[in-house]
């Protein structure tokens, strides 16, 4: 019986993806619905979100009005890494594109979330749902959708989803960051300047 149970760092691995594309969507869904306390978007453009998830704007809007928590980490679309990652990917619909797709749909959620650009989580994409995780794998010149993703449910202390959100964490958005909080109300909202890598700024509407 033991040797069909998992009892080291393994067992929080649910399952594992050769392909992020591999993970059904229903997946996603269901774990973005059933987050109560925490979602957090650590994708270097995120751009695939809206895609497979077509309500996803309203559906964060709701899960932030509800108390969860939703955060969003960005690469910075005008940044030397960028450009590079642009040049070895050598896709039609490039990578400043899709960062800025992502953009201007999270200014169009009128709710309350974080969000800060970074380019220093390039390599890995890290997707938390409460106590669950997705995190995919970019190798060599591997789009997004081709790189191997992990599905992850948190079993113990300093496992994998510990280390996980350890790495994506030093990458960009910390717990003590101040970040922008968009609340609702008539607002519009600008991200940062590359050069600031900070928290993006908050500006009322004019009547």
């Amino acid at each position: 019986m033991r040797s069909q149970i998992k009892t080291g760092a393994d067992r929080e691995i649910v399952t594992f993806y050769p392909f992020r594309s591999a993970c059904p969507k229903s997946v996603w869904t269901e774990l973005i619905r059933k987050s109560q306390s925490e979602l957090y978007f650590a994708g270097y453009t995120n751009y695939f979100l809206w895609l497979e998830q077509p309500p996803l704007g309203r559906t964060l809007q709701r899960k932030a009005e509800q108390g969860c928590r939703v955060r969003f980490l960005v690469g910075d679309p005008e940044s030397e890494v960028t450009r590079r990652r642009e040049e070895i990917e050598g896709v039609s619909l490039t990578v400043p594109t899709r960062i800025k797709v992502t953009l201007d749909e999270l200014q169009k959620i009128n709710g309350s979330f974080e969000g800060r650009l970074s380019d220093e989580h390039i390599a890995v994409s890290v997707f938390r749902f409460d106590e669950q995780m997705l995190v995919s794998l970019h190798l060599a010149d591997l789009v997004g959708h081709n790189s191997p993703t992990l599905h992850l449910r948190r079993r113990q202390d300093d496992g994998l989803v510990d280390g996980s959100t350890t790495t994506s964490r030093s990458s960009g958005l910390q717990p003590a960051d101040a970040v922008a909080t968009l609340t609702p109300g008539p607002t519009t909202t600008a991200w940062p300047a590359p050069a600031d890598k900070g928290a993006f700024e908050q500006h009322p509407t004019q009547p």
